[in-house]
């Protein structure tokens, strides 16, 4: 099972590279019609916003995964084991209860507003760009129950973040 979820996880980080991917084109492409052809593109500004939102928060939860959110890691480790597992099951439980209200209140407002148009993009309804919400919170409250469940039973899981920065410049 955590196999599986590896790779899933994996997928959702190909899926946040294509959005910086397509991004990234969308805005030259944008630069280039306004300043090379002097015909601007009344909706590529606000695809490009909702794009850098999909990103962030899936980009998130690849972070969440990989434990590569903020964290107080160097007056964690410092401490006790015995002390430092109860401060990482407190700091997860409250992950987790922000995660809860991320699902709960994402479902909610794309409930509400899902049946409005993007302003530039009639044809684009707000249910797909607000779905990132409840998305996302979801496999982030999974990541942290399996983290809690982990930490309860002092089992000790891959962190699947070998190769990750740490944002130290000393590496």
């Amino acid at each position: 099972m955590d196999r599986l979820f590896r790779k899933f996880i994996n997928l959702v980080e190909w899926w946040s590279v294509l959005l910086l991917i397509l991004m990234a084109v969308l805005v030259c492409f944008g630069v280039l019609f306004r300043y090379a052809l002097k015909a601007s593109l009344i909706w590529y500004d606000e695809f490009a916003s909702y794009l850098l939102v999909w990103l962030t928060f899936y980009g998130a939860v690849v972070a969440s995964y990989r434990r590569r959110h903020i964290a107080f890691d160097v007056l964690v480790s410092k401490l006790r084991p015995d002390t430092r597992r109860i401060m990482d099951f407190i700091g997860e439980l409250f992950c987790l209860g922000f995660q809860i209200v991320l699902f709960y209140y994402g479902w909610l407002l794309m409930d509400k507003i899902g049946d409005e148009s993007a302003i530039s993009l009639p044809w684009v309804k707000m249910r797909w760009i607000y779905s990132v919400l409840p998305i996302t919170g979801g496999l982030m409250l999974l990541i942290s129950l399996m983290r809690l469940f982990d930490i309860a039973f002092a089992r000790e899981r891959e962190r699947g973040d070998e190769a990750a920065w740490s944002g130290s410049s000393s590496e």
